[in-house]
């Protein structure tokens, strides 16, 4: 075993749908995708990591909200480079504290191009912050002006613009970092959305998916595997139905199909597959999604969901 991979782990994992979000809940999840992440490199992986925000942006901008009457509320593109600072830090300290100092870890604020054009902004797809009572998301709907929508049956969320990632500013930085053996935190929630005017980055309105980041990092950084982690042991046909069951394997070809077939939602699995079938796509390599407690037999193919070639 071992090789270079880059590991995406969801938001959700740092601050859980059970849970208030406090620092200690938070850096006490840190330390265990600490753990799962320091078993790939014990075994002889080079790595890489994405994380999501989801949560912990939404979260932010609640405070944002709540007292724009004492200090101006920041625009949501800033919030993801709040977050990629603070949720970067509690990584990078759980995996100094699991992997010792022989181990050199570094997380970087990145920005990710997305076209100023893209249909996304006109359609707000991609869930963040805290769930809601159907009656709380009413409220905050005609409140706040928020668009709200049910996520995967767990409740309600706020729904904002998803644009497609194009590039990575930072990628040949990361790239070098990774190639002199540097574990790299990196495009924390997707990266702050950035469109090109000129020579200049204008931040966009809206939060990249990390998982279609990642996929375009796993590329950069020549990684051979994008794992996706998450809170499900596979990926599902049938999620949330009574015909539910598990998928162990899929092709690109197999992937498409059932993407277009609008069997994975939106704004939960839907990017996870797509971001998976693009690695595979540009790169010829494997993908695999599933469930992060068990990182190390995902990655050798002994549990959740593989992507591959036809």
């Amino acid at each position: 075993m071992g090789g270079r991979a880059l590991i995406a782990l969801g938001g959700n994992a740092l601050c859980g749908a059970d849970q208030t979000g406090t620092y200690t809940q938070q850096r006490d999840n840190a330390r265990a995708m600490a753990a799962s992440i320091g078993e790939l490199i014990d075994a002889g992986w080079h790595v890489a990591v994405v994380h999501g925000n989801g949560p912990q942006v939404g979260a932010l901008g609640v405070q944002q909200e709540a007292a724009a009457d004492i200090v101006p509320p920041q625009p949501l593109f800033s919030l993801s480079a709040m977050t990629q600072g603070y949720l970067g830090s509690l990584i990078e300290l759980a995996l100094h504290e699991r992997l010792g100092p022989d181990h050199r870890v570094v997380s970087l604020v990145t920005h990710v191009v997305v076209h100023g054009d893209d249909p996304a902004f006109a359609e707000p797809t991609k869930p963040i912050g805290p769930f809601y009572s159907a009656s709380e998301a009413r409220r905050l709907a005609a409140d706040r002006r928020w668009t709200l929508a049910e996520d995967a049956g767990r409740g309600f969320r706020r729904v904002v613009p998803s644009p497609d990632p194009y590039s990575i500013v930072e990628a040949p930085v990361i790239r070098t970092l990774v190639g002199v053996g540097t574990i790299v935190i990196a495009s924390g929630g997707g990266g702050i959305p950035v469109v090109e005017e000129g020579p200049r980055l204008i931040g966009r309105e809206g939060v990249v998916d990390k998982d279609l980041a990642a996929a375009i990092l796993a590329r950069d950084v020549e990684a051979s595997t994008l794992l996706i982690l998450t809170d499900v042991r596979a990926v599902q046909r049938g999620f949330g139905t009574e015909r539910a069951e598990p998928i162990e394997r899929m092709t690109v070809s197999g992937a498409r199909e059932m993407l277009e077939a609008g069997e994975f939602g939106a704004g939960s699995m839907g990017p996870k597959v797509e971001a998976a079938v693009r690695f595979v796509e540009q790169v010829g390599g494997r993908s695999a999604i599933g469930d992060l407690d068990a990182a190390v037999a995902v990655l050798a193919g002994e549990s959740g969901t593989s992507v591959v070639s036809d």
